[in-house]
């Protein structure tokens, strides 16, 4: 009989389950990682507008403050005039002429006034503008900071699931993955070139590029083994979309750390043309990017779990391609 309330527990998976299961949930993971890096761009831009309300808003406060001033020693200029009516001081002047002058003079210094006055209002209702924008802009902000926030919570869920459907292997055949996990990554390591930019030889892979293309093809090939850390950009370790950024950043043309945005940021270019070099996406909506090598393969970093590697571009989606520079 079934207790009410109760669940039963997951069965436990078979080795091949765990496989598929987990490469599942990783993917997802990166999709995740993917779109928060995505927001990137847009935290940047917003921080950038923040920055610029806020350096507008100290100036504004200065000319705020220096209207203010002045105003204050029209105020006191004017009070050491305004003793007694206009009739008296005239009657007790022993030179009605100087008084007359004078007179001319608190004039103008009320009329001083009402300019100031005039420009403490504008002054200050820019200020209160800038004020404004700079809360908009800061909620703008926010939001997406906490977009962001939740798709890495995203990401860190389905690895913890992953984690989850490991524990459920026995330890002979989690061992068994960690060592598979381990020679995946020993034997992408063998394939790549020396680290050092002056090596001399014939690179392990032969790959037919040239120019700034093979500086990146170079650069994205000597990280092979390395680990996927989602957001990261190297030495060691990279998500997709940091690798081809810092591969490309290497032959000094500048990429998003993004593979959506990744793939505007270059000359659209199709399968059937494509170039060592190129950066070859997959996925809909685009959640992964990697560097085209010739002959169907590609560099990448392939996913949580996985090394640098080499793999063909038909191992996934295939969702197009750009060429940087």
């Amino acid at each position: 009989m079934l207790v009410p309330g109760s669940a039963a527990a997951d069965p436990k998976p078979t080795l091949p389950q765990a496989r598929t299961k987990v490469a599942d949930l990783q993917h997802k993971a990166e999709e995740a990682g993917e779109a928060a890096n995505d927001l990137r761009g847009e935290i940047t831009a917003a921080t950038r507008r923040v920055k610029a309300v806020s350096a507008g808003i100290r100036k504004q406060q200065a000319q705020v403050d220096a209207v203010k001033k002045q105003i204050g020693s029209l105020a006191v200029a004017g009070y050491q005039q305004s003793g007694m009516t206009t009739t008296a001081q005239l009657l007790l002047s022993t030179d009605p002429d100087q008084f007359l002058s004078q007179a001319s003079t608190a004039q103008a210094f009320a009329g001083q006034q009402s300019t100031a006055l005039r420009r403490f209002q504008t002054a200050q209702g820019k200020l209160a503008d800038l004020q404004a924008g700079e809360r908009s802009e800061l909620a703008a902000l926010q939001a997406v900071q906490a977009k962001q926030g939740e798709l890495k919570k995203e990401l860190e869920r389905n690895l913890a699931e992953a984690e989850r459907v490991l524990n459920q292997l026995s330890a002979a055949e989690r061992a068994k993955l960690e060592a598979e996990a381990e020679e995946e990554a020993r034997k992408a390591r063998e394939d790549r070139p020396d680290r050092s930019n002056d090596r001399t030889g014939e690179d392990i892979i032969d790959v037919p590029a040239s120019g700034r293309a093979k500086i990146a093809v170079d650069y994205a090939l000597a990280q092979l083994g390395d680990a996927y850390v989602w957001g990261a950009d190297g030495p060691s370790s990279f998500d997709c979309s940091g690798l081809t950024m810092a591969a490309w950043g290497k032959a000094g043309v500048s990429l998003s750390h993004s593979s959506k945005a990744q793939i505007n940021e270059g000359r659209q270019v199709s399968k059937a043309n494509l170039q060592a070099g190129d950066l070859v996406f997959f996925y809909s909506p685009i959640s992964h990017v990697g560097i085209y090598l010739g002959s169907g393969r590609m560099v990448h970093a392939s996913r949580p779990g996985k090394p640098v590697k080499i793999d063909s571009i038909d191992t996934m989606p295939y969702a197009g391609a750009s060429r940087p520079g």
